[in-house]
């Protein structure tokens, strides 16, 4: 096959490669085999992603329809400069986590299951990739379901009992997630007659009961949200990540939710618009009141937490809150700001629960009370660990501080400066619980635990001090990812209907 005809089926190689490779595994069921191949198939996916960035840069949205069928009849695949910059998140992601994977996984994972880790690992990615490129609204929930299939089995692979519970406790709400989005999708179908998103926000104007397409929100809306965790449909989460092995808490808190809130905005800004009433309250003003609870009431969950990957899974739904609040503002300041969040979000989590994961290795123990002095023992892991923390505060130098200026200017700019003063007021709570993991982490003389730790090995040392000195590049210089999220604003407040 020549360059420009692999160039054309980018969009749909994107998803086939990690999915090729989960069946590569599969078929060997080998674990020394595994690895390598889940390597080698996400970064392909990677470089498909980034080649898709450059397309979309230089001569916009690529429309690829599956079989040749129009878009009326088959399945769209579309990349424009929303979703772009979400393949390149996902991928690059999956890709660290798996480079992290090796040791871990060897040591949290029956050596029998390995291969079925790896394998569930790439179908999730493959799953979320599909979510984020495809332009159909049912095609969307196959590729939900994929992924969603594939990482109830990630938690449930881990040697931890409790990790039975959660992913059973995820699968009943992810179920009911997905029910009620299938039923909003088929109620839009109903109401425009296709299954296509461009086409049904072409057809909304002329759907002759308006009741039809409220229900049809409200449902995909709220599947959605219990998807990405929005508060308070978030119970499902923190067992999620507390209790799966590392390299999955991994992947789920840098790409499972971030691809569920594009999804959100995808919908919002291209199909139902933002400023619906519900009653006596605006979907605007709702969405900011959700995020605010989140913002505040997840991150004061966060600092009473023992458990540190507990505690980062409370923070990642207070960052989340933030996410949507800038997509709640709805300008473009704050849009970018939210986009920005996903990615710089995706790094410096991916760091802290790398660096969880590489403490667990060589400790055993993820409690806060046997981190006791690791610092002094682990000198570097500590060092990602305190980066990745100053990030989800938004210490200025870090990517977090980036992401959430743009939020603050965003809303000054839609004149809710109050808004802005509450991102910098909850900022102070992340404060408080990054504190107690760096006063036990650097200041308490090394416990037992701590006393007999060695630095990790080089094989998971790369990877996190990788997403470290990202965390800090992105914090200085961000006008690469800056543009992209700015531009997918641009494409978002340019779709609003």
């Amino acid at each position: 096959m020549s360059l420009a005809a692999l160039q054309h089926h980018l969009p749909v190689l994107v998803v086939l490669m990690p999915l090729l490779g989960g069946l590569l595994v599969a078929i060997i069921r080998h674990p020394a085999a595994s690895w390598p191949i889940a390597m080698a198939a996400t970064a392909a996916s990677l470089a498909c992603a980034l080649a898709l960035s450059r397309e979309v840069a230089a001569n916009g949205v690529i429309s690829y329809a599956l079989g040749g069928f129009p878009p009326e009849l088959g399945i769209e695949y579309r990349v424009d400069a929303v979703n772009v910059l979400i393949l390149v998140v996902v991928t690059f992601m999956a890709l660290a986590t798996i480079a992290f994977a090796r040791l871990s996984v060897a040591s949290e994972i029956d050596e029998g299951r390995q291969p079925w880790f790896y394998t569930m690992m790439l179908v999730a990615t493959s799953g979320l990739l599909g979510m984020a490129v495809t332009g159909d609204a049912f095609n969307a929930f196959v590729f939900l379901e994929i992924s969603s299939l594939a990482t109830y089995t990630l938690i449930a692979l881990g040697r931890d009992r409790r990790a039975l519970v959660a992913a059973y406790q995820y699968l009943i709400v992810g179920t009911i997630g997905a029910t009620f989005y299938v039923i909003g999708v088929g109620l839009l179908y109903l109401a425009t007659g296709t299954l296509n998103l461009a086409l049904i926000a072409e057809r909304l104007p002329d759907v002759a009961s308006p009741r039809a397409l409220l229900a049809a929100e409200a449902f995909i809306l709220v599947g959605i949200a219990l998807k990405l965790a929005l508060f308070p449909l978030h119970a499902w989460l923190p067992n999620a990540y507390g209790y799966a092995p590392s390299a999955a808490t991994v992947l789920l808190a840098s790409t499972a939710t971030k691809v569920a809130v594009y999804l959100l905005a995808r919908y919002i800004f291209g199909i139902f618009g933002l400023h619906r009433e519900f009653g006596d309250i605006s979907g605007a003003s709702l969405l900011v009141l959700l995020s605010l609870a989140a913002m505040f009431l997840a991150s004061a969950a966060a600092i009473f937490q023992n458990d540190v990957k507990r505690l980062l899974a409370f923070s990642s739904i207070g960052q989340i809150g933030y996410i949507t609040l800038g997509i709640a503002i709805a300008n473009s300041d704050a849009l970018t700001g939210a986009f920005l969040h996903i990615a710089n979000h995706a790094v410096m989590k991916g760091a802290a629960f790398m660096a969880i994961g590489a403490i667990l290795y060589r400790c055993g123990s993820e409690r806060l009370e046997d981190l006791a002095g690791i610092g002094r023992s682990m000198p570097v892991t500590g060092a990602v660990l305190t980066i990745a923390g100053l990030a989800l505060i938004g210490v200025p130098g870090t990517s977090g501080f980036v992401s959430k200026w743009y939020l603050v200017a965003g809303a000054f700019e839609a004149g809710k400066g109050w808004l802005g003063l509450m991102i910098v007021a909850s900022s102070f709570l992340a404060v408080l619980y990054v504190g107690r993991i760096m006063e036990v982490v650097w200041f308490r003389p090394p416990g037992r635990v701590a006393a007999a730790a060695t630095e990790a090995s080089p094989a998971l040392l790369v990877p996190l001090v990788t997403l470290a000195v990202l965390t800090v590049l992105l914090g200085i210089a961000a006008s690469w990812p800056a543009e992209m999220a700015s531009s997918a604003a641009r494409a978002l407040l340019g779709a609003r209907p």
